[in-house]
């Protein structure tokens, strides 16, 4: 055990004999999301490094305050990617915080999420035991599979020390086609072409003050990529990287447009036809994910047609101090579960107290 790992293990286990709370950090690039940030900080730069990585095996395995950036890096020489296209928001992400807050890029409704590529990892607990799940292949787990539990559970289960993920290549040809579509048209056609054999990737219907455009990025075979944009028409766009990359990073323009509103994010089914909301959403995944700017009175509103929908509201970025749920509450069953895997994980309470939910 390397010395940062036995100096954080020490540091959890004097704060749960005094009840102290600890907000772990890695690089801080998501210090907005979730219900609040509350407790000393217990930062994980020190858990940093690539320990192991056979891109052959397609796996590697990853101190969790290891940069982001520097994994991409690592995998980018290789010619293999994390096809979830994790975000950095404008900062620097660490592999850590990628599992804890479990978010993806526009590649999400056809690669997969964060959770779909943890294979395993090393997890120090609230009584201070550094505790390991999974492995490094993916038929590893017998029973209940604790490692992507951690993804998205915004550390309050447990300090993440290290991380094993899938991997995958990169894949040899892409083209970006562009639409001007309404959204209700624009949903239709995701969810058409989404029945057919076509190398669909990302997607993204941005509103306007005309009709709407759609862009749709396609991933894969040469072949296979050239005959789909062959068969979908569009308007074929050169050099779109750049434009995938703020959609990721929620830079595009109509997301700096949102002014003093707040940012809420509407996971829905693909199917969900066009929800009445206050204005036109940007939206992504196919028609899975809807990003709507609201005013705080709007946050009812939201929730119910979310919930209409099949799918729920988060309160993504809020542009000022509030007391709203940031996320769903959970049906009483889910609260219950939840409430007794922190009981397990964390006794004391001291992991990122009211981070994920407000009262524990």
């Amino acid at each position: 055990m390397d010395a940062a790992l036995s100096s954080c293990i020490e540091r959890i286990r004097a704060a749960a004999a005094a009840g102290t709370p600890l907000r772990i950090r890695g690089g801080g690039s998501k210090d907005f999301y979730g219900q609040r940030l509350e407790g000393e900080l217990l930062a994980t730069a020190g858990l940093a490094g690539i320990r192991s990585y056979e891109p052959s095996e397609l796996v590697v395995t990853v101190g969790a305050g290891t940069p982001l950036a520097e994994l991409e890096q690592a995998l980018a020489a290789q010619g293999q990617c994390l096809p979830f296209e994790p975000p950095r928001f404008g900062g620097a992400p660490t592999v850590g915080g990628m599992v804890a807050a479990g978010l993806s890029g526009p590649a999400r409704a056809s690669a997969g999420s964060v959770r779909d590529y943890v294979l395993g990892l090393a997890l120090v607990n609230g009584r201070g035991e550094l505790l390991t799940f999974g492995g490094q292949v993916m038929k590893n787990v017998a029973g209940y599979d604790v490692s992507r539990l951690m993804a998205g559970a915004l550390g309050t289960l447990g300090l993440i020390a290290e991380v094993s993920l899938k991997v995958l290549p990169q894949a040899p040809a892409e083209a970006t086609l562009r639409f001007e579509l309404s959204q209700g048209e624009a949903l239709r056609r995701l969810n058409a072409w989404g029945g057919q054999p076509l190398p669909l990737n990302a997607s993204c219907w941005l509103p306007d003050a005309g009709v709407g455009t759609l862009a749709l990025r396609l991933r894969g075979a040469q072949a296979a990529v050239e005959a789909a944009c062959r068969a979908l028409g569009g308007e074929r766009q050169d050099q779109a990287d750049a434009f995938w990359t703020q959609c990721r990073d929620l830079q595009l323009p109509w997301f700096a447009d949102r002014g003093d509103r707040d940012l809420w994010r509407l996971s829905v089914p693909q199917v969900a036809p066009a929800l009445d909301l206050p204005e036109p959403p940007l939206v992504e995944w196919h028609g899975a994910q809807r990003w709507v700017a609201a005013d705080r009175s709007d946050a009812g509103a939201l929730r119910r047609a979310a919930t209409a929908a099949g799918g729920h509201a988060t309160l993504f970025r809020s542009a000022g101090p509030t007391d709203l749920p940031r996320f769903t509450p959970l049906q009483p069953p889910l609260d219950r579960i939840q409430r007794e895997l922190k009981r397990q994980f964390d006794p004391a309470g001291i992991f990122n107290r009211g981070r994920l939910f407000p009262d524990f």
